[in-house]
């Protein structure tokens, strides 16, 4: 989810610039969406007892951080 709302941001970027909008278009609540959906299943992920170890967790969960990292980057170096 978290490279689906970077392409989203990347793809909004390209299409109209980095302009700030009065109003929130579609990719910005597209970009929420994302955002917020992934949580929950992140907290399913981290919470429900599997054959993993706590290295295999912590692994795809630095991961998970750093995609929400890469994906919230542009908005914040852009002020969008």
């Amino acid at each position: 989810m978290s490279l689906s709302a970077l392409t989203i941001v990347v793809s909004a970027v390209l299409l109209s610039g980095p302009v700030r909008e009065p109003d929130e278009g579609t990719a910005a609540h597209l970009f929420q969406l994302c955002m917020v959906a992934q949580v929950p299943l992140i907290a399913y992920f981290a919470i429900t007892p599997r054959k993993r170890t706590p290295d295999q967790l912590l692994l795809v969960l630095g991961v998970q951080l750093i995609c929400a990292a890469v994906a919230l980057a542009p908005v914040a170096l852009l002020g969008l």
